[in-house]
């Protein structure tokens, strides 16, 4: 009984977020209590917004930041886990130590900005991939899977004539492929959770990710959605409210379709390694 009401207090706000999104805006407002089915079900909202051309824009760039993000997200990271847990490594303990720095301290937003202009990236997709092209949170979840690995593998691939190139990409990465599930869906939501990077760094509202674009519906529904050429302002107003509940489906469905294939990599994933016997 106690299980069960823990998944229903759970499972209630994502049912009411999409019951409201289905709902006209006019009795939503008015309504008090529970919502347990859609108040005159109509898909107005969900027209609404992806008749709104940010919304379009919105998923087209964070499609991009993701399919050019991940795979150097993945790749930066991983060598980064073998270098760290490379058992005679020179300066070993020195680049660890220099690597988990910048962990803890940042140089702040400013001169963050000032090198993004400086490098040319301002008000393009790449300021959204290229600074944060590695976590040395991630990467130390790797490194440890790695160490969970039996060095005398490593060594049998040696006097085989293996080189280093060879024992990461064709021995140790497929044992750890469990851990770099979980890594890639760490970056993935990462990506499509980021907004704040995208206001700073970008100008043209064309370039903003989906999140950006929800944001700024979110807080300046009236003023935004009023200013465009979408819809009539009565079918506007109709859906005023309904459209921020649509908005919050739409951006978090892809994840959540996406989360059950990789969720059994979870424990694992970040467990492996972890026990030493």
């Amino acid at each position: 009984i106690g299980m069960i009401l823990v998944i229903v207090i759970t499972i209630y706000p994502f049912y009411y977020v999409i019951c409201a999104s289905f709902s006209q805006s006019s009795l939503l407002l008015t309504h008090r209590g529970l919502l347990i089915k859609p108040l005159n079900a109509t898909t107005g909202a969900y027209r609404l917004t992806f008749a709104y051309p940010l919304v379009r824009s919105g998923f087209e760039n964070t499609f991009f930041v993701l399919l050019f993000a991940l795979p150097l997200n993945l790749f930066l990271t991983v060598i980064c886990a073998y270098v760290m847990s490379a058992k005679n490594l020179l300066y070993k303990k020195f680049i660890y130590i220099f690597t988990m720095f910048t962990m803890f301290f940042s140089g702040g937003l400013i001169p963050d900005f000032l090198n993004i202009k400086s490098l040319g990236l301002y008000n393009s997709l790449w300021a959204l991939i290229l600074p944060g092209a590695i976590s040395v949170y991630n990467s130390i979840i790797v490194k440890t899977s790695m160490e969970g690995i039996p060095e005398s593998l490593k060594e049998a691939a040696h006097i085989d004539g293996a080189n280093d190139i060879t024992i990461l990409f064709r021995i140790i990465i497929p044992l750890i492929i469990p851990t770099l599930a979980v890594i890639t869906l760490y970056y993935g939501v990462s990506h499509w959770n980021s907004w704040f990077s995208a206001l700073v760094y970008l100008k043209d509202n064309t370039n903003l990710p989906i999140q950006a674009v929800m944001r700024a519906i979110l807080i300046e529904n009236d003023r935004i959605l009023n200013a465009s050429n979408v819809a009539e302002d009565r079918t506007i107003n109709d859906f005023a409210e309904t459209i921020k509940y649509s908005l919050i489906v739409v951006g978090t469905l892809p994840i959540l379709v996406l989360y059950p294939f990789l969720q059994k990599y979870f424990v694992k994933g970040v467990m492996i390694g972890a026990v030493k016997g």
